[in-house]
């Protein structure tokens, strides 16, 4: 074997790895929104009352998010996703611990926390794989995550007789196993300079492109933590095929962004995220003018579609309006975040008004709203 060869072979083998961990979170947020109806139920609480656990993810996450880059500082990038990694998958167990809303909203605090630091991390360790391995990769990775919301809210269809504590419990059990088997392959190579401990302002040019990101994310958050709760309550789906709606907008998503690179370099960045935002926009429709299980399930399939290229074709376009990288992906990331970790906490008290299924019609408006902005995508014409 040649030492290019054996410097593919070792490039393969921590991309696998990677993949792994983006797995790993997939599993337990598909697993949680799997299990969001079973504690809605078990507990007895109102949509209102269930925003303020998914305020308690949010606020976890968001805090988590502003310490993530200094984990990588102080640790590695690696041995920083490593921990991240460790700290999540046995924090899914906490919520089935919960026997009230307090105790609920304490658990999913330290399971937002997890998120947070695992989410950056693995994302910053993601980048540096994809410089290192010489092509653009990172939509993989992100496939990966959504595979793994299939996954999770798979285990949730599968173990819905056993409640929370089985669909967690199980998700926790996989996560840790896929996390074992890629650990060794998580190492850090050359010494980095430090990451700054927070996120960057975004510059002016970049506030296009951080609209854009929120807005997508507004609605996937959406996805992940409401669509089990509108099939159960809305649709009055039987309990065990609530995570129908989560498992269908997740495979779709999967699909889009396994095409998403081929898609781009054939249509260009605003097309791709301006008809993809269109396209959610005719899912959310669908699934809020004709609330069936068929209906509504193709429905959240079309917004996964929708969705799946935008986040990806922001963070591409946010990375070359700076001289680093990184710090313009951080700008649309920073905001992109914070849409999809808030996103839902607004989703909950809107139906506690108003009720879900016109808490889900507002985010028709806001998916049209992403159309529209997605031509700050196209190339300036000096570039």
């Amino acid at each position: 074997m040649t030492a290019a060869a054996s410097l593919r072979d070792v490039s393969w083998r921590e991309r696998a790895a990677v993949t792994a961990v983006f797995l790993v979170l997939g599993i337990g947020i598909g697993a949680w929104a799997a299990a969001i109806p079973a504690f809605k139920a078990r507990l007895g609480i109102s949509d209102g009352q269930l925003a303020l656990a998914l305020f308690a993810f949010a606020a976890g996450a968001i805090l988590a998010m502003l310490g993530a880059a200094a984990l990588a500082g102080r640790f590695g990038p690696a041995k920083a996703t490593r921990i991240a990694a460790l700290l999540f998958s046995g924090s899914l167990l906490l919520p089935a611990l919960a026997g009230n809303l307090a105790a609920l909203a304490g658990a999913v605090f330290v399971l937002g926390v997890a998120n947070g630091l695992l989410d950056v991390n693995m994302n910053g360790y993601a980048s540096r794989v994809e410089g290192r391995w010489g092509a653009a990769i990172m939509s993989s990775f992100h496939a990966a995550f959504s595979a793994g919301g299939i996954v999770g809210a798979a285990l949730g269809l599968g173990l819905a007789r056993t409640g929370a504590a089985g669909m967690l419990g199980a998700a926790a059990a996989l996560a840790l196993a896929l996390l074992f088997w890629a650990w060794p392959a998580l190492r850090d190579g050359e010494a980095a300079p430090a990451p700054p401990a927070g996120f960057a302002r975004p510059i002016r040019a970049a506030l296009p492109l951080c609209a854009i990101a929120a807005l997508f994310m507004i609605c996937e958050g959406a996805m992940a933590d409401w669509t089990g709760v509108y099939l159960a309550d809305v649709v009055r789906a039987p309990q065990a095929l609530a995570a129908i709606g989560y498992a269908a907008f997740s495979a779709a998503m999967v699909a889009g962004r396994l095409a998403g690179d081929g898609a781009v370099r054939a249509l260009g960045r605003a097309r791709v995220v301006g008809g993809g935002a269109a396209l959610a926009a005719a899912g959310l429709t669908l699934a809020v003018a004709v609330p069936g299980l068929g209906s509504s399930s193709i429905g959240f399939a079309l917004v996964g579609l929708g969705l799946s290229n935008g986040v990806p074709a922001v963070f591409s376009a946010a990375a070359g309006l700076t001289a680093s990288p990184a710090v313009g992906v951080a700008m649309a990331a920073t905001a992109g975040y914070a849409g999809f970790l808030g996103g839902p906490v607004a989703i909950g008290a809107v139906a506690e008004g108003f009720g879900l299924r016109i808490a889900l019609a507002a985010l028709i408006a806001l998916a049209a709203a992403a159309a529209l902005t997605a031509r700050a995508l196209r190339p300036s014409p000096g570039r």
